[in-house]
């Protein structure tokens, strides 16, 4: 390629603008002195040999008079012709222009010799050879003469640029000759021939000047500078443009294709598109240019050359957006259920080529760039497009796949700039790492008959016993892969029917245990990738365990280089301050009033019980939602519309994600972790309650006020219990006021509260006794059961994220291993005889489900109830929690039941108790006690709980 010399144009200081707005004056001047149908291009020689004709020659004033009216007519054609000609026909006629060596010029250098007009003419007339060298030479001589790079934009550029080629193309229109127009117009439209390195042709301004002799002239469509305007070059350096696209990559403009690119660093480009290969002009800055004299934009690859390598490549400014204005508008109204699919990162196949395309959403932004391994993390040459005014920014990037890591490069709309994790990442580098990853899911799912079967009843109806697991703890050091291989035979062993894992989307700081999210779309890179993660979660469903996750939308961490003020405002989080800041944990609290987060947020609950089979999600921190008023003194909150402290945008999006993800996905279930008295927490949202408010939609809530109440009545030594009698028997006040979980969960065992087993006053055998008794009470009472790992074995030390249980306990080389397996082998019991008693279970969340035996035993501390399945079969539950053996201890029994047998006692030997048991058959006796016709005479153990069943 021939290199583009300095230019002697314009002066390079001026903006395309003022440029423009120049040779629009000119044009004007020009017009006002040139006569009708005279081109306003003639020089001043024409115009003087015009005048002296006329006044030698007044005899022929007639005969040019009537040919003006010809050549008005004529003109009048003409110009019809060529504004027909403006679209494709142009297009074609400039492609046959081209494979016959015709390329429009700015100014036509013919001197006034005879040889020359005698060329001229044969060339006009016959089409010769001769005119095609005089073409090709001023082709040459106007590439030395044309604008520079950066001197004048594209016709996309700048309207005052498009003003002046529009009049000055008018005025070459006036000009058409009067048969060349129709007679070239009518010609078949020849195939270009093959160019092996066709010069990019230099900037045209104005039409060519006709020779003296010839009165008109071929319309000459006008060239522009291929180079990027002043005005986006600085955008695009800067990182603040809003539509890249309008300016990189190809564009047809007249003359031909432009071809622009913005690769910083490298030594050139060079466009390839089938046979053809062209240089592109270094304009400086990493900005390349061409004007090639191609009559459409072809299908094109750029080779990029830097220092010691060649990179081949589609052009990544050549593709149409990867997403659709449904997609937009799903976003902006705060209804997109599968964000995911939109945002973020994706390999994928666009417009025939391999490649990622990223999204993300940061409407303050001034601009965003993608910036990764591929591009050695400089984001200068990737730049993305905005969306409209949806806030979403776009960029398909060809050739890059998974693995790649990237972040967005945000230009703040102060002008300064932050590098950002993507929002919407599936995968992340393992911390203290920050980078996303591009990935691709590969896993192909083996569980199709467990999501089929659990649907089949709603959670607070079913068998529901669940197994809390912090999974980097559990077993430290293993992977997914490795926890899929015991995990699911530990749990299936111990009679579990579900796992809760503590959360397991992506976190910066791992003694948070996850409950400070920064990567909500993706499984934490400590265990491994996505597809392990989703591999663990089969292996668990095959396994017969179902897969609760801890969800926590009520806050985020500040961290620097994630959602906190995102795109240099606040976005994820609330516009105020006092609403913004979570006063308990130093982190920030979602707007939950603001569509697109509302969005995120529901979405993200959708995304993992659709992507990962996750079956129920326990929400995190509910209360602290809730109210405005959460951990905040007066004067820190301000009421909302009703004058209350309910946050009603939060009970907006709460209400929205339930529904959502139980019409989208059958069998789940959303369990929340409400510690106050919310009236209708697993109310369904249509259903208002005596407060105004529908229901929030959960399927099960956490009793803390069961656990509290239990655990500070167990805590209590035997002699004292009496005097808290009540703290065990309040909780059947408000037991069906809402579908309960009785959680034994983490926060119990942590920050010096101690393992369950050491909350237990007493020696080491009372200790254990009194866990095995409450165990016993805890499953049998109305409400789903949740135990935190290492208490299924009387762990002595309270857990610690660091080393997770004290699996040695249960090594048989150590002294004590038969007390913790005694332990744990009642739960597996526990868990046995519970699921396939319905009556534990059936009717939970009925009043009909449960009687009191003697539930005002305060001096013996003894408690005695049935509970009752949906055909009225009963099973008895006595707990004594007194360190004294209880013989013939009367209670009254239903009289329908003939005979009673144990089926469990927390004292027996194989569980490490004093094997105080009822070995026989109890019938029960015509005498009548606690207001029932029958009853039955029991031996009741020392610290332990009994069932019994009819047998």
């Amino acid at each position: 390629m021939t290199p583009r010399p300095p230019s002697s144009g314009p002066d390079p200081k001026k903006t395309a603008e003022e440029t423009a707005a120049a040779e629009t004056s000119t044009a004007k001047r020009t017009a006002e002195k040139t006569p009708a149908g005279n081109s306003p291009a003639g020089n001043s020689t024409v115009r003087k040999t015009a005048e002296k004709a006329a006044a030698k020659k007044t005899a022929a004033k007639k005969a040019v008079a009537k040919k003006a009216v010809a050549k008005k007519t004529v003109t009048k054609k003409a110009t019809a012709q060529t504004a027909a000609a403006t679209t494709a026909p142009a297009k074609k006629a400039t492609a046959r222009k081209t494979a016959a060596g015709e390329t429009p010029a700015k100014k036509t250098a013919v001197k006034k010799t005879a040889a020359e007009k005698t060329a001229v003419k044969k060339a006009v007339a016959k089409k010769t050879v001769a005119k095609k060298t005089v073409a090709k030479k001023t082709v040459a001589r106007e590439a030395m003469g044309g604008p520079s790079a950066g001197e004048t934009g594209a016709v996309a550029a700048g309207a005052a640029e498009k003003t002046a080629v529009r009049k000055t193309t008018a005025a070459a229109k006036k000009t058409a000759p009067r048969k060349s127009a129709p007679r070239k117009a009518a010609e078949p439209a020849a195939r270009p021939a093959p160019v092996t390195a066709p010069a990019p042709v230099a900037a045209q301004e104005t039409p060519a000047e006709p020779s003296v002799e010839t009165p008109v002239e071929t319309p000459v469509e006008v060239a522009v500078s291929p180079a990027v305007g002043a005005a986006d070059r600085e955008r695009l350096l800067d990182g603040s443009h809003h539509s890249p696209h309008s300016v990189l990559g190809a564009h047809p403009v007249p003359g031909g294709v432009a071809f622009r690119a913005f690769r910083p660093y490298a030594l050139s480009v060079t466009v390839v598109a089938g046979e053809l290969r062209a240089e592109l002009h270094d304009d400086g800055d990493g900005f390349f240019s061409g004007l090639l004299p191609l009559s459409e934009v072809p299908v094109y690859r750029l080779l990029v050359a830097y220092e010691g390598t060649v990179q081949d490549t589609p052009d990544a400014y050549g593709f149409l957006p990867t997403l659709g204005d449904l997609d937009l508008h799903l976003i902006g109204e705060g209804r997109h259920e599968e964000l995911w699919q939109a945002l973020g990162a994706h390999p994928m196949t666009h417009q025939g080529v391999a490649g990622t395309r990223f999204a993300v959403w940061a409407p303050n932004a001034r601009g965003v760039r993608v910036a990764g391994t591929f591009n050695f993390w400089d984001g200068t040459g990737h730049a993305m497009r905005a969306l409209g005014s949806s806030g979403v920014w776009e960029l398909f990037v060809p050739g890059i796949g998974e693995g790649e890591l990237y972040k967005f490069e945000i230009t703040r709309p102060d002008g300064s700039k932050t590098l950002r994790a993507d929002p919407l990442a599936r995968r992340t580098e393992v911390p203290p790492a920050t980078s996303s990853i591009v990935t691709a899911s590969h896993h192909v799912w083996q569980d199709a008959e467990w999501l089929e079967r659990r649907a089949e009843l709603p959670a607070h109806k079913a068998p529901f016993a669940v197994y809390e697991v912090h999974l980097p703890s559990w077993r430290p050091g293993l992977t997914y892969r490795q926890l899929a291989e015991q995990l699911p035979r530990y749990v299936k062993d111990l009679g579990f029917t579900h796992v809760e894992l503590m959360p397991v989307a992506e976190h910066p700081f791992g003694g948070s245990w996850g409950y400070q999210v920064t990567g909500f779309y993706a499984p934490t890179a400590r265990l491994g990738t996505p597809d392990d993660f989703k591999y663990l979660v089969d292996a668990l469903h095959q396994a017969g365990v179902g897969v609760l996750m801890d969800w926590v939308p009520a806050h985020f961490p500040r961290d620097a280089w994630a959602l906190a003020e995102f795109d240099g405002r606040p976005l994820y989080e609330h516009q105020d301050p006092l609403r913004a800041a979570h006063p308990d944990w130093g982190t920030l609290e979602f707007d939950y009033g603001r569509n697109e987060v509302r969005n995120f947020l529901v979405a993200n609950a959708v995304y993992w019980c659709e992507e990962f089979h996750i079956d129920g999600l326990r929400v995190d921190a509910v209360a602290s939602m809730l109210y405005l008023d959460y951990s905040r003194e007066p004067g820190q909150w301000t009421p909302n519309v009703h004058g209350g402290r309910e946050n009603l945008d939060a009970v907006a999006f709460l209400q929205e994600m339930n529904a959502t993800v139980y019409r989208r996905v059958p069998g789940v279930v959303t369990v929340a972790e409400e510690s106050t008295a919310w009236d209708g927490v697993t109310r369904a949202t249509h259903h208002k309650g005596p407060g105004g408010f529908g229901g929030l939609g959960f399927g099960l809530k956490w009793s803390m006020g069961w656990m509290h109440d239990s655990l500070d009545y167990m805590s209590h030594d035997p002699v004292h219990r009496k005097y808290h009698h009540d703290e065990m028997t309040f909780s059947m006040v408000y037991a069906y006021s809402e579908n309960y979980v009785l959680p034994i969960s983490h926060d119990e065992v942590v920050h010096g509260k101690g393992s369950l087993v050491s909350k237990m006053p007493g020696d080491w055998w009372q200790q254990r006794a009194n866990l095995r008794a409450y165990l016993g009470f805890m499953w049998s009472h109305p409400g789903k059961q949740l135990l935190f790992m290492g208490q299924e074995f009387a762990q002595g030390a309270e857990w610690s994220e660091t080393h997770g249980p004290d699996w040695w306990l249960l090594d048989p080389g150590y002294g004590a291993e038969a007390d913790h397996r005694g332990v744990r082998d009642l739960v597996r019991d526990l868990n046995a005889v519970y699921r396939h008693t319905p009556a534990l279970w059936q009717c939970d969340t009925e009043p009909d489900g449960f009687q009191w035996i003697v539930g005002d035993a305060a001096e013996d501390n003894v408690f005695a109830f049935l509970r009752l399945d949906a055909d009225g079969s009963p099973l008895l539950a006595v707990s004594n929690f007194a360190p004294v053996v209880r013989t013939g201890y009367r209670l009254g029994v239903p009289d329908d039941v003939p005979a009673w047998h144990e089926v469990l006692n927390t004292d027996a030997a194989k569980y490490g108790g004093s094997d105080v048991t009822n070995p026989d058959i109890v019938k029960p006796e015509p005498q009548g006690a606690h207001g029932r016709p029958a009853s039955v005479r029991l031996t009741l153990p020392p610290l332990a709980t009994v069932w019994l069943r009819p047998a």
